[in-house]
């Protein structure tokens, strides 16, 4: 087995293999950051791209990271490795909380590996609001989804506001 890094991405990296590998998702328009895992000889086998919260309810952007897109080539261990990188350095950075949405028929074996927990089960839909002038192709799955968190530090909300 070869050994496997993680290691920083620009954004256009992570969405040419989101636009390679991601089964119902196109690449995104910007992050925080992004992450990539290579192996001993400087082959890629998955990214993870992290964001302010998609969801206009989501809570505090300064506080909340959102994992918007992960891929990986299948190679074992890739998935686990990016949602726990994601997580330290989202915790280095001072977000309070980290999270994510899968499909409903998606298991969570990596988030659960990655010390990451079941939140709830959101109803899904359309991005579409025709009325409120919003009018947007719906490209993605509009089932319902399962979001899961991981809290990174949890006193941070508590402090005063430096801005």
């Amino acid at each position: 087995m070869s050994q496997l890094t993680v290691v920083p991405l620009t954004v256009k990296e992570a969405n040419s293999l989101v636009a390679k590998w991601h089964r119902h998702h196109k690449p995104v328009r910007g992050h925080r950051f992004s992450l990539g895992v290579i192996d001993k000889h400087g082959a890629i086998h998955g990214a993870c791209i992290v964001g302010r919260p998609v969801g206009r309810q989501a809570g505090d952007s300064r506080k909340l990271l959102e994992i918007t897109r992960l891929v990986t080539n299948g190679k074992y261990n890739v998935c686990s490795m990016l949602y726990s990188a994601a997580a330290r350095v989202g915790k280095q950075m001072g977000f309070v909380k980290i999270q994510t949405y899968i499909l409903e028929e998606e298991l969570g074996t990596s988030l659960k590996a990655s010390g990451w927990h079941f939140e709830t089960l959101t109803r899904g839909g359309t991005w579409n609001r025709e009325g409120a002038g919003r009018s947007r192709k719906d490209d993605h799955p509009l089932q319902q989804k399962k979001r899961w968190a991981r809290i990174l530090n949890p006193d941070y909300g508590k402090v005063e506001p430096w801005l």
